[in-house]
């Protein structure tokens, strides 16, 4: 079995960002890393929109990113830390528009290793020097510089290395032009190690250590180490250093150092500052719990500067320094505006640019700087001796009152599907033919339930009804050079309607154009001319409305036309082809001869002329006989045959179009001809520039109806849209050509369109419904539609008959929104004040008030997904909450359908205990929309997996695998299997087999076996894994990930399976001997590859309607990719060639070895990585050439293997 991986969306968490001016030009940029991926944004200066300009996959891990301009440049570098063992410095090249490296300097082993540099990114301010630190021991620091010619270059690394020493984090120091500084927080554990008491972990100082980079004797000296607070977690660069023009400071220099509940400044030979930082006054807020600072950034001023910090509740508080040049007068914090927290798992980086703070994914701009308003500002002179009297006992605590954004607006959000929980794949939408994706994503308050479909979004500007049903539609300029359209011209059967575009759309009479009968085409030609082809004949309006006509000779009627700036063809019923041309003078003039085709035609369609030209040299005509023909229009050979390609079935449309596809040509556009055929399959050919021959043909089925083909503008570039059964678009994005579906109602004509209020817009008429919508997002590909959720969802099933969803709830250390209603009216009761401003606070910007370990909120909450509405919610009480669920029928019942819950009382996580665990038993009330309790069962530990399973439920309670019936006042326990090593926290079932999914130990294959009554293992993995999720693909196989980014697929042995299929009391296999300690058989690895996101579902699920099964997975930063089964061993043969040269040729940004990344803890095993065999279309043509050579084929055919691949398997 051989599978290729494709990722269908990347991941989208955001785990860090950079602002700097990348691309040199003066704008601001912002690079984020999105775990395996670099991004390059640029905000729109006037919108504030942020837009992607590049992503790439550097096929390895990003640990840290770190900007930094050399002295007196322009542009800034990024530089990246990794775990390929290197340091790389990348730089934007907006020529070809990719990061190109600049430098790759190796320093040790490829992984995330302890002793091994990459964790964190520390540069000098001026871009002098940069140090890539470890978490233990190891801190090397690169001097950077440039040579004559103006070159970034890099020295050998020198050592700043700490024995026994981990390391927290680092920042680079502000120092001005001395040499350049390093603060490091450390912790020497040599003593912890030593002593078996733990008394001299308890006594372990934290240090600040100061490293200075001495540029004249080029090495690295310890130069300044104090101990600060033992819960000091982050360290942000004061600004300092002299002012090139005069003798003032920028600032005092040295560092913040944030720790739980105070931020204290430190710096060499200086006096401490130290200041509390506010909380929430909540009258439920736990006051032993401290309070730590995520994320910080310095916004600097001219002869100003601050800071703003975030705290994990989502806070931003703005810090301030009293200065006299060095000295520190006063450290002061106040409040600033609360912003969803970002997600805690990821180390979230926030940078300000010009005016915009970007947070997780969202982008922010500030309106004001908070200096007016009346919150409190709390300052070290406050407190005796700066706050330093007693360093080891805490201040005071300070409050403040939170507030909805007051100092910042949200100006964008990138749509984040991250962390994806749960997802299933299924197709509820009516008449759709592709299947949707549901999952159960983000956390705490802001979770949601999406809905994505694969199609670009389409915001609908106008629509209104008409008169009658019109078959086409038109806009068009008076003049070459207006900036917007000014007629819409509808055709219908026996007239035309000409409207005006201006404050209203409104109807025009005396625009020259006839209305007394249908319209075929319309054109602005010339200068300021117009143009209108009717069956009867060609109306030439010139711009003093002045008409000529030229009509159809007796007894014909005009069937097809095309036109552009300068040519008409048209096509006659007698097939006859006449060409017009329009001479210098502005005037349309026949061609002499007429063209006899053999054959009715159905469509012709001819180029824009090409900038310079006088006209286009080449027209398409498509004939009844299934021909399309190239026929030439060039002085030398006018309407004479090119060449011909026969067809499957009658065109209904041909478009020929120039657009840029970098796959065939990065310099200049290439000609498309578009050939829409009468059965819903569309053709793609290129057409030759030089000789007009037909080459490279690709087919996509595009819907039920015939096709229609326009061209259109969208964002500047040209693009198609093909009308069917579904409306397509064909369209250009980052060079590259892409066809994707519109998620909009059908349409049966279209047009560009640009007026003042939409410049790059479309209109369409569906119906008797004239619409002007706008695609606003050409890089997503996956529409969203979300319902808000009050807990982090953990599963979700579907119910086999009503198409409702059933998903589970719950949140560790939040009180339910029941639970804190009682304790507040408890501290009513005792006569407290209660603020019910502050209580009541939207937990979806807010997020909910933290409560001690063993404390849950949890819900089961029904959703109705086509509605994309919550049907109902059932809140837990006493503190429980659900971890499992399943739909089960009980035979018991004759085959009622029941939802059966795994709850558990007082859940704590680690060590995993709970009071008491439940099975819920709930009966489907009001076709489903609500749930009625049956009873709820104990048992002794937390059951993290139901099942349905041959007419009774299975359930995975802790270590134990059961089997229970229905019964009147609990559900009874048949049978159990307590050989589990870990817990059990997945299950699948097929006839008699039950798989079964250990948190540990991976997935092992259980039979049970009725006469004996027994639950019997029969096989195991060789290997433990950390089971996240597991889907069977056959009754032999399953597919299954880990915790650790991997994907891998386990086969059982047919004679093993058979063997214990055909033993009926399972004696058999109680009487094996176990091997390795395990069961008596073993599974067989087919194939593994390391996905490098945790992968949290794995669905076995058709995307193309009549395409092959795919394994589609989402990973939780977001990733949907799918792993497709190859059908010939030629295919596996050819792609597993072209990912060898691929690998050799596209090498990693970071450094990484594209082999053992794939293979990061077992080898890669029968995968072909599909995302970089499709970086081929990006490479250069010789390479491209190259390659294709080696493999026997045209560069052509590789391409059209890869799309082909894609398409028949995921429609993308």
């Amino acid at each position: 079995m051989h599978l290729y991986n494709l990722t269908l969306q990347p991941p989208t968490a955001i785990t860090h960002a950079i602002a700097g001016n990348f691309s040199g030009s003066r704008q601001q940029e912002i690079i984020v890393s999105r775990g395996t991926r670099l991004e390059l944004l640029r905000p729109d200066v006037q919108s504030g929109k942020v837009s992607t300009v590049i992503a790439s996959d550097v096929f390895g891990s990003i640990r840290s990113l770190a900007a930094f301009r050399l002295t007196g440049g322009t542009k800034d570098y990024a530089v990246v830390g990794s775990d390929s063992g290197r340091i790389v410095i990348l730089d934007y090249d907006p020529k070809t528009s990719s990061f190109t490296k600049v430098h790759q300097e190796t320093y040790g082993k490829s992984g995330a290793r302890r002793i091994v540099p990459g964790q964190y990114l520390a540069t000098d301010p001026k871009g002098r020097s940069v140090m890539i630190s470890a978490v233990e021991k190891a801190k090397l620091v690169y001097i950077l510089n440039r040579d004559a010619a103006a070159n970034l270059t890099i020295s050998s690394p020198l050592e700043a290395h700490k024995n026994n020493s981990i390391i927290h984090h680092i920042v680079g120091l502000d120092v001005g032009f001395d040499n350049p500084m390093f603060a490091a927080l450390e912790v020497d554990y040599s003593d912890s190690d030593q002593d078996p008491t733990g008394e001299a972990f308890n006594n372990a100082e934290k240090m600040l250590t100061y490293y200075e980079l001495d540029l004249g004797l080029n090495h690295v000296v310890r130069k300044w180490s104090e101990p600060t607070d033992p819960r000091a977690n982050l360290l942000v660069q004061v600004p300092g250093g002299q002012l090139a023009s005069s003798d003032r400071y920028d600032g005092p220099s040295g560092v913040l150092v944030c720790c739980e509940d105070h931020i204290i400044y430190r710096h060499m030979d200086a006096p401490q500052h130290r200041i509390p930082i506010p909380r929430r006054q909540h009258p439920l807020a736990d006051t032993h719990r401290g309070l730590i600072i995520t994320a910080a950034v310095m916004h600097k001023m001219k002869g100003a500067f601050f800071f703003l910090l975030q705290s994990e509740e989502g806070d931003l508080y703005k810090v301030t320094i009293e200065h006299e040049d060095q000295d520190v007068r006063a450290l002061k914090i106040k409040y600033f505006d609360t912003v969803p927290i970002a997600s805690i798992e990821y180390n979230f980086n926030c940078r300000i640019c010009v005016s915009y703070i970007i947070l997780e994914s969202y982008l922010y701009q500030f309106q004001k700087l908070g200096d007016d308003d009346n919150e409190p500002e709390f300052s070290s002179t406050s407190f005796p001796s700066f706050g330093m009297a007693d360093p080891s006992s805490p201040l005071p605590h300070a409050y403040f009152k939170p507030h909805i954004l007051d100092n910042l607006t949200l100006v964008d959000e990138m749509e984040s599907l991250s962390p994806v929980l749960d997802a299933k794949v299924m197709n509820l939408l009516p008449n759709s033919d592709t299947p949707q994706v549901f999952a159960a994503c983000g956390r705490g308050g802001r979770s949601t339930f999406r809905m994505l479909r694969h199609g670009l979004e389409v915001e609908e500007v106008v629509s209104s009804d008409l008169p009658g049903i019109p078959n086409a539609v038109w806009t068009t300029k008076l003049k070459e050079d207006d900036p917007y359209d000014s007629y819409i011209i509808l055709s219908f059967v026996n007239g035309t309607l000409v409207l005006c575009i201006g404050e209203t759309i409104e109807e025009v009479q005396d625009t020259g154009f006839l209305s007394s009968a249908p319209t075929l085409a319309v054109q602005q030609i010339g200068y300021d001319a117009l143009l209108q082809v009717h069956p009867h004949g060609i109306r030439h309006v010139l711009s003093d409305k002045r008409v000529n006509e030229w009509r159809v000779p007796q007894g014909k009627t005009i069937v097809a036309a095309t036109t552009n700036k300068r040519q008409v063809v048209v096509a006659l019923s007698s097939a006859e082809l006449v060409y017009f041309e329009l001479d210098l003078d502005g005037q349309l003039n026949e061609y002499q001869d007429r063209k006899a085709m053999g054959s009715t035609v159905l469509a012709l369609s001819i180029a824009e002329v090409p900038e310079g030209r006088q006209r286009t040299p080449y027209l398409a005509v498509g004939c009844e006989d299934q021909t399309v023909r190239i026929v030439s229009l060039d002085p030398e050979s006018t309407l004479e045959t090119i060449s011909l390609q026969a067809l499957t079935a009658p065109p209904s449309a041909i478009c020929i179009a120039d657009m840029l596809d970098a796959g065939i040509n990065k310099t200049q556009p290439t000609s498309f001809v578009n050939i829409g055929l009468q059965n819903g399959v569309l053709l793609r050919t290129v057409l030759d520039p030089v000789n007009g021959q037909l080459t490279d043909t690709r087919t996509r089925f595009l819907g039920t109806r015939p096709i229609k083909l326009i061209r259109v503008l969208v964002q500047r570039n040209p693009g198609i849209l093909a009308l069917s059964s579904r409306s397509w678009l064909n369209y250009t994005y980052q060079n590259l050509m892409h066809f994707t579906p519109l998620i909009f109602e059908n349409l049966d004509y279209a047009w560009s369109f640009s007026a003042e209020l939409c410049p790059e817009g479309l209109i369409g008429i569906s119906g008797s419904v004239l619409r002007i919508f706008q695609i606003p997002k050409l890089g997503t590909k996956l529409k969203q539609d979300a319902i808000p959720l009050s807990y982090t969802p953990r599963k979700f099933i579907s119910h086999p008959t009503n198409g409702l969803f059933y998903l589970i709830e719950g949140d560790h250390r939040v009180r339910s929104d029941e639970a804190s209603a009682k304790a507040l009216g408890e501290l009513r009761q005792q006569g407290k004040m209660v603020d019910d401003e502050l209580v009541n606070l939207p937990p979806e910007t807010f997020g909910r008030q933290k409560a001690p370990a063993g404390t849950w909120a949890s819900c089961i909450r029904i959703i109705n997904p086509v509605d994309a509405k919550t049907v109902n919610i059932i809140p837990l009480d006493n503190n429980e909450a659900a971890f499992s669920l399943a739909v089960v029928s009980f035979s018991a019942r004759s085959g009622e359908l029941h939802l059966v819950v795994g709850t558990a009382q007082d859940t704590f996580l680690a060590p995993r205990s709970c009071t008491s665990g439940f099975l819920r038993t709930y009966r489907f009330t009001d076709d489903g929309t609500n749930l009625e309790l049956l009873h709820k069962t104990e048992t002794n530990d937390v059951p993290l997996a139901v099942l349905g399973f041959q007419g009774r439920l299975v359930a995975g309670v802790g270590k134990a695998l059961r089997l229970y019936d229905m019964g009147k006042k609990k559900l009874l326990r048949k049978v159990e299997n307590k050989t589990f090593a870990s817990a059990i926290v997945s299950l699948a079932t097929q006839g008699s087999r039950i798989l079964v999914g250990d948190m540990q130990e991976s997935v092992s294959f259980a039979v049970y076996k009725p006469p004996e009554n027994k639950l019997l293992v029969f096989a195991d993995d060789t290997q433990p894994r950390w089971t996240s999720a597991m889907t069977m693909v056959d009754y032999n196989t399953v597919a299954s990930a880990d915790r650790f980014g991997n994907i891998y697929v386990n086969r059982l042995d047919p004679k093993v399976s058979e063997q214990v299929d055909d033993d009926p009391t399972g004696a058999g296999i109680l009487h094996e001997k176990g091997l390795l300690a395990g069961a008596p058989h073993k599974t067989e690895l087919l194939s593994h590859f390391h996905v490098g996101d945790i992968v949290t579902s794995i669905n076995k699920v058709s995307l193309v309607a009549g395409g092959r099964e795919v394994l589609l997975y989402t990973g939780l930063h977001g990733t949907i990719g799918i792993l497709v089964p190859f059908v010939s061993k030629e295919d596996v043969d050819f792609i597993s060639t072209l990912e060898q040269h691929m690998r050799t040729e596209q090498l990693s940004l970071v450094g990484r070895d594209h082999l053992t990344w794939r293979g990061y803890y077992v080898p890669v095993k029968a995968v072909v990585d599909g995302d970089l065999c499709e970086t081929f279309a990006r490479l250069p043509a010789s390479k491209q050439s190259a390659i294709a050579g080696e493999l026997d084929r045209t560069v052509g055919e590789v391409l059209k293997k890869l799309e082909q691949l894609r398409v028949t398997a995921s429609g993308f």
